[in-house]
């Protein structure tokens, strides 16, 4: 097949592109970005493959739909930037790759969270310049602390085991979990309960209109005021404005997430020559109770080898007229 790769960075040239190569695809690859003015650069080709910083609107179908592409193929497993309603109307399939490692994205919300109630990130900031005070770096044990978990899938339940392993209470929120899937040592409960009684909250949900902003001021309210909010899901299921207030009324904790709401012109990019226009993500840089990483929690070897290995296999079910359990449309 021929395959077009859209926002392709180094690390996607080294394991992607080779080996749908090896596989003895047609593969060009480009850093630019999908919209629609980069839409047609696919002319001729059977599939694209794109990622989250990527526009898959209808727009961008039809114009690729009109560059002759049959498949679209996203290597990740959110797929909230396509419009999979048009995709199936212009007759386009559409595969992700729903799980490629949760340990991996589990793994980092640890690492944000640790980082945020130790100071880590503060501390060493302050050892460059010789500062070697304690004042402003305290903390808090986690162990006996209740941690809410908001999404118990994959990624959710990995988070929860972790925590238990630090002596946690675990709460969790997830009204598609059926009683019978539920994790053993985990209270299900009401978001608001979930809320209201966790000093460490994490985000592991899916982004859809349920979902979008649903950490809002009016949820921010029945927060502890010493609690600490870790998003490791997509940025718009968080309100960035309603966060950045309840951290300046002292009514949250701390804030740490690898994700933001109007992430997808900024983050994959090295804006330290050219700058960037956002004023809001400049003030939640500013926050000292912040602590933001770049889309990063999936970027360990393991997850780039399973992304590789999944995409191969979209890509072959689709050539042999078939469809796993990967196609959405």
């Amino acid at each position: 097949m021929r395959i077009f790769i859209y926002s392709t960075h180094p690390h996607d040239q080294q394991t992607l592109v080779v080996r749908l190569e090896q596989a003895g695809h047609d593969v060009t690859a480009t850093t630019q970005r999908l919209e629609p003015a980069t839409s047609g650069e696919a002319i001729g080709c059977d599939a694209v493959c794109t990622f989250v910083c990527d526009e898959v609107s209808a727009t961008v179908l039809q114009g690729l739909r009109d560059a002759g592409v049959k498949l679209l193929i996203q290597r990740a497993a959110g797929v909230d930037n396509i419009d999979l309603a048009a995709a199936r109307k212009l007759g386009i399939a559409v595969a992700r790759v729903p799980e490629y490692s949760p340990h991996a994205v589990a793994e980092h919300a640890i690492a944000l969270l640790l980082s945020l109630n130790r100071h880590i990130h503060q501390a060493y900031q302050r050892m460059q310049r010789a500062d070697f005070s304690l004042d402003g770096l305290l903390g808090f044990d986690l162990y006996g602390k209740t941690a809410g978990v908001i999404g118990m899938g994959r990624i959710g339940r990995c988070f929860a085991a972790i925590m238990q392993g630090f002596g946690c209470r675990v709460l969790a929120y997830d009204p598609l979990v059926a009683a019978e899937h539920r994790m053993a040592g985990v209270r299900y409960e009401t978001l608001e309960t979930v809320w209201a009684e966790s000093d460490v909250l994490s985000l592991n949900c899916p982004l859809n209109p349920d979902t979008h902003h649903l950490v809002n001021a009016d949820l921010l309210k029945l927060t502890r005021p010493h609690a600490l909010l870790v998003n490791t899901s997509r940025g718009a299921v968080v309100d960035t404005s309603a966060v950045l207030a309840a951290l300046r009324s002292d009514s949250l904790g701390g804030y740490a997430a690898d994700v933001y709401e109007d992430e997808a012109c900024i983050f994959f990019r090295n804006c330290s020559d050219c700058g960037y226009d956002d004023p809001l993500l400049k003030d939640l840089l500013r926050e000292p109770r912040v602590l933001l990483t770049p889309h990063q929690a999936f970027f360990t070897e393991e997850a780039l080898a399973n992304i590789a290995t999944a995409t191969l296999d979209n890509v072959a079910a689709f050539s042999a007229g078939q469809r796993n359990a990967n196609f959405l449309a």
